[in-house]
């Protein structure tokens, strides 16, 4: 077992059944798919129903059971032990049926390819532990610190660069904010700070509630931004009572959702993401560039085009976190390059993101730039 992926008693923290009971109680237990989105049900029981393992998965998109050996009980990979499979059904009902090259697919469904080892892969690929300076908060920019609201997110994306963080160790868990609004009360040189987790739009309404009123009191404090993928990925979570919240706090506030695909972009996580623009929330997004997800630059521009279609700003394409389990998702960086350059030529400028990587230990993200490429004035 990996050190760091699993809580005291064995289980795995993120979004575990201690958290987010399921909704089915039998392994063949399925509703019906394609999912209507027009008639969301709440938040918190699309969370519940939410598939939770790699062979309901392949059977709830119409794809035989996998051939690879299964090494655990219910159907489940061996990387399903140190990462389980969490994918809502909202997100599922985007997927093209009985295609294994589907993009949204490939993000959630493990595949054996997780257990291959790679150097340069590891457990913390962008140094958080050793950004953390009080339970539950990461501090590695000025005037800036993040807190780990929680260790819930609502989709578990095999790529995610915090697959294997020890939420438990780190005193995210729980609702328990307390050192980390002391450790900001304590330092005035922050001015933002960035709610993350997991996802920290699984916490409900009153208390997330509770933690901005907290950051609210605390005079030095000018900035809140909600880095979340809840909006794409269980769009009804941007409830009536969140948005009101957010835009009547006195903090400027902004979010940041994750959407990688067009695919993703459906028209209910469009309709909840123009009610933010409209109550005064600025949306950007982040993406990852990740292989057979969106390493094209005609797929890249079509999202850009969708997003700034609709007001969302994009912001970052990430080049991979090389966290261990997800090195068959990396493009190489040349790759990338190119597919900006494209973009460039397509796409206005506000519209192409800033080509970026973590590098553990930098005072900001690193701009990933062409330095064969002539300046022109």
């Amino acid at each position: 077992m990996r050190n760091g992926s699993t809580n005291q008693s064995g289980k795995i923290l993120a979004t575990s059944e201690e958290f987010v009971p399921t909704a089915f109680h039998l392994p063949g237990e399925l509703p019906a798919l394609p999912l209507d989105e027009s008639e969301p049900v709440h938040w918190q029981v699309a969370m519940k129903r939410a598939i939770r393992s790699s062979q309901q998965l392949r059977k709830a998109v119409g794809l035989p059971p996998d051939s690879a050996e299964v090494l655990l009980p219910e159907g489940k990979l061996a990387g399903e032990r140190d990462f389980p499979t969490f994918a809502p059904l909202e997100f599922l009902a985007r997927i093209q049926p009985n295609n294994p090259d589907d993009p949204l697919l490939r993000q959630v469904l493990p595949l054996p390819d997780e257990q291959v080892e790679q150097a340069g892969f590891a457990a913390d690929p962008v140094g958080d532990l050793n950004a953390l300076v009080s339970p539950g908060v990461l501090h590695k920019y000025e005037g800036r610190a993040l807190i780990l609201t929680t260790s819930a997110c609502g989709i578990h994306c095999r790529y995610c660069f915090r697959r294997e963080f020890p939420y438990q160790q780190t005193g995210s868990r729980k609702e328990d904010w307390l050192p980390s609004i002391e450790y900001l009360q304590n330092r005035p040189d922050i001015e933002e700070v960035i709610l993350s987790g997991g996802d920290p739009l699984t916490t409900t309404d009153e208390k997330l509630n509770q933690l901005i009123s907290a950051l609210e009191n605390i005079p030095h404090l000018q900035r809140l931004r909600i880095h979340s993928r809840m909006p794409i990925v269980i769009p009804q979570r941007i409830t009536e009572e969140l948005v009101k919240r957010l835009s009547s706090s006195r903090l400027s506030v902004w979010m940041v959702i994750h959407a990688n695909h067009p695919q993703e972009l459906s028209e209910s996580v469009l309709l909840r993401t123009t009610h933010l623009i409209d109550s005064g929330i600025p949306v950007l997004n982040q993406a990852v560039l990740l292989r057979g997800v969106n390493d094209e630059s005609e797929i890249l521009a079509e999202l850009c085009r969708r997003l700034v279609n609709h007001r969302i700003q994009p912001y970052y394409l990430h080049q991979l976190d090389r966290v261990r389990g997800a090195s068959h998702f990396e493009v190489p960086v040349e790759a990338g390059l190119r597919i900006i350059e494209s973009l460039r030529t397509v796409l206005p400028g506000y519209a192409v993101p800033q080509y970026v990587h973590e590098e553990a230990g930098e005072k900001s993200k690193s701009p990933i730039l062409d330095n064969t490429r002539e300046v022109k004035s």
